[in-house]
């Protein structure tokens, strides 16, 4: 890999791992539209770690605050402090863990197909518009309650597949369990923390239990490009949240479909 190709991968990446538009099925589709080789597992470890550094710093305080809050809560064994907050993402990661287990070797091999992309591409695209439009409402992080957790959580799991988009496919089910857009946003970017944890942690095991050789200055390239693009990216997604909605990542999302629907199919 060289230098430019680790930069532009770790700025894709950056940009949409937390936006509503789908990381996945970006990094799938760069080597084709661009003739690149593919990344490889040691790469796709890295950026991912740049993502969990980025939103991990760019949310510290509260990060700090659910750990320890919860931590605290199990030998009183009562809510403390954030401590509720912090068990509903918990709660909210078992359905995307259990169908990585059982479903991702399946995902892997079927469903990272361009015609996948582009047909959950324009289908979330319609629930997020949708979800926006009609769905959202008041409730705040204070108020995510066990089922709120468990839909959100179906929506990651969900996200599993190409071209869905974690933190859209997230969003959407906030927006239409009644959260508003702030809320949606914040707990789908809690949510990522634990299962790009999980991620990581099996890309580190793949590399360990195949002895797969990794380009390490390729690997702090890329991890540093999609640190700084990822944590502008959050910044500005959320200053921008109340004033321009969901819907240019809905535009961007349909003329991407469109794309893609010229260039292969």
């Amino acid at each position: 890999m060289d230098l430019w190709q680790a930069i532009i991968l770790g700025i894709v990446q950056g940009i949409t791992e937390f936006l509503p538009i789908s990381s996945s099925a970006h990094l799938i589709l760069m080597p084709a539209l661009t003739g690149w080789s593919d990344q490889g597992v040691g790469f796709d470890l890295s950026v991912h770690v740049g993502t969990l550094l980025a939103v991990v710093l760019y949310f510290r305080k509260d990060v700090a605050t659910l750990l320890v809050d919860g931590l605290r809560s199990i030998p009183a064994r009562r809510n403390l402090g954030q401590s509720h907050l912090g068990w509903m993402v918990v709660m909210a990661t078992i359905p995307a863990c259990v169908a990585g287990v059982f479903l991702l070797d399946y995902i892997d091999s079927v469903l990272r197909a361009v015609g996948v992309i582009i047909t959950t591409t324009v289908v979330f695209a319609v629930l997020l518009a949708a979800a926006d439009r009609w769905g959202r409402g008041q409730r705040q992080l204070t108020d995510i309650g066990w089922l709120d957790a468990i839909i959100v959580g179906l929506a990651q799991a969900l996200a599993l597949i190409p071209g869905t988009s974690r933190s859209g496919a997230t969003i959407t089910a906030g927006l239409f369990m009644g959260l508003d857009r702030e809320t949606a946003s914040k707990f789908s970017f809690f949510m990522a923390i634990p299962i790009t944890i999980a991620a990581a942690s099996i890309k580190l095991l793949t590399i360990w239990s195949e002895s797969i050789a990794v380009d390490w200055t390729g690997f702090l390239i890329g991890g540093i490009a999609s640190f700084i693009t990822a944590i502008t990216a959050i910044h500005l997604f959320l200053k921008w949240l109340n004033a321009f909605g969901m819907w240019p990542y809905v535009i961007y999302r349909l003329m991407l479909a469109g794309v893609l629907y010229w260039l292969f199919v």
